[in-house]
């Protein structure tokens, strides 16, 4: 079963139900759904997604969201080993350096992300969600 991390975009593709992702980012988490794949999130991801969710929706209902959609996903933890991988490493951008380290240190197999890019340096391969849907 891959140990797939599933980058901010793609939580907020679904949760946003955003028009041009949403599809392959509900099969994406309906595999996790019916124990085909693991998918884990950052800690980093959840508070994110949160503070972009209560954008759009009041409190209360940010958190029901989020609640529902924990049960698809593993929250792994945020630590200082990580931060400091983040902070030495070539990322341009922290976040997706603390995204990547997480996935590292915690052995995933792969990151799914739209920002491909971001990721050039990875030794870990980097998918979008259709292309590993397509795989």
């Amino acid at each position: 079963m891959d140990k797939i991390l599933v980058d901010t975009n793609i939580v907020l593709d679904l949760l946003s139900k955003r028009e041009e992702f949403y599809k392959e980012a509900q099969e994406l988490f309906t595999l996790s759904d019916h124990n085909k794949i693991k998918l884990y999130i950052s800690s980093l991801t959840l508070a994110n997604t949160h503070y972009l969710l209560t954008r759009n929706h009041k409190l209360d209902e940010a958190r029901k969201i989020l609640i529902k959609f924990k049960v698809l996903v593993e929250v792994l933890p945020m630590d200082d080993k990580i931060l400091e991988l983040a902070l030495v490493s070539d990322f341009k951008d922290f976040e997706d350096a603390i995204q990547y380290h997480t996935a590292l240190e915690n052995e995933l197999d792969l990151i799914i992300t739209r920002n491909k890019k971001d990721f050039k340096s990875s030794i870990l391969p980097v998918l979008t969600a259709k292309e590993y849907l397509k795989k």
